[in-house]
């Protein structure tokens, strides 16, 4: 098989210095492609600065042959999405691949997460989703070709204890995923979603002795593919988790259609509405949202 390589390319990884962004630039870097390496150094709170970190791999890149540059802008702003952006064009001419992986951790309960932590969170990782990708799609779009990975998460798609602003922001971003794929399909713009797991500075405080391997090594490729030219899928979710790979995807149950329901109805037909043995599955593109509407349509009209 042909080595994949990103001879040419340009990519903006969004926390680049440090943990799973620090394996996708490195690996990207080692096989041609130009990378931007932004990260502000921010502790996993996003408090403070450190302009270490994306210097650091930026140093390793050059120091294997590669090519790249470091940004520290703040995807959470409207103004640091687009610098991160725009870093990529003045330097290098243009933005093929843009990676969505920068985070913080905010940990706490619900009933007692503060509105100033839900927020913080969801300016990094879902707004900032927006930031960045709002500056390059019509970049993207007008020059025939790109390839974008937002990160989602595991806790999103099932939940997990201490995390509401984090599984929201991070499933907030399958949604953004889905419209990116969306509008840009037949325009050589794919949008993908990750969803990865590894033993970084973002499992302080968890108890990993029991784990498999781990490693970002375990993430990198999956990602690399999902932003090569060879990427044949969008609008799709993969995880990515000790070594498994795996297609993720929403689906339906069948359903039941009655022309007319009652409070009663819905309770005597609750266990054949929640039946899953034969799942519905909509693809986002080319046309997902209408086919869900057009396969209820159809049992009604079967009446």
């Amino acid at each position: 098989m042909d080595r994949l390589n990103f001879d040419g390319r340009v990519a903006v990884i969004t926390g680049g210095g440090r943990g799973i962004g620090r394996a996708y630039a490195e690996l990207l870097g080692s096989r041609g492609a130009k990378v931007v390496v932004n990260d502000p150094g921010v502790r996993l709170d996003g408090s403070g600065a450190d302009e270490g970190p994306a210097a650091e791999v930026v140093d390793a890149i050059r120091a294997a042959g590669g090519s790249a540059i470091a940004n520290l802008d703040s995807v959470a702003t409207p103004a640091g999405g687009e610098s991160i952006v725009r870093t990529a064009v003045d330097a290098f001419g243009r933005i093929d691949i843009l990676i969505h992986n920068a985070g913080v951790v905010l940990r706490s309960p619900l009933g007692e997460m503060s509105h100033e932590d839900m927020e913080r969170s969801l300016d990094v990782h879902l707004r900032g989703g927006f930031h960045v990708v709002r500056a390059a799609f019509p970049l993207m779009c007008a020059a025939g070709y790109g390839r974008i990975v937002l990160t989602a998460s595991c806790s999103g798609i099932y939940g997990n204890h201490l995390s509401a602003n984090y599984a929201m922001g991070k499933m907030g971003l399958i949604g953004l995923s889905n419209v990116a794929a969306l509008e840009g399909h037949g325009k050589g713009v794919s949008c993908n979603v990750i969803i990865p797991a590894a033993v970084t500075r973002m499992a302080e405080g968890l108890d990993t002795s029991l784990y498999p391997p781990m490693g970002s090594d375990l993430v990198a490729p999956a990602v690399a593919w999902l932003a090569h030219e060879r990427c044949t899928v969008t609008g799709e979710m993969f995880v990515a988790t000790a070594g498994r790979i795996a297609r993720a995807y929403m689906a339906e149950t069948p359903g039941v259609y009655r022309g007319e329901w009652t409070v009663e109805d819905v309770d005597r037909e609750m266990e054949a509405i929640r039946t899953s043995s034969e799942p519905v599955v909509f693809s986002v593109v080319p046309s997902g949202q209408p086919d869900h509407l057009r396969y209820s349509f159809a049992m009604a009209k079967q009446t």
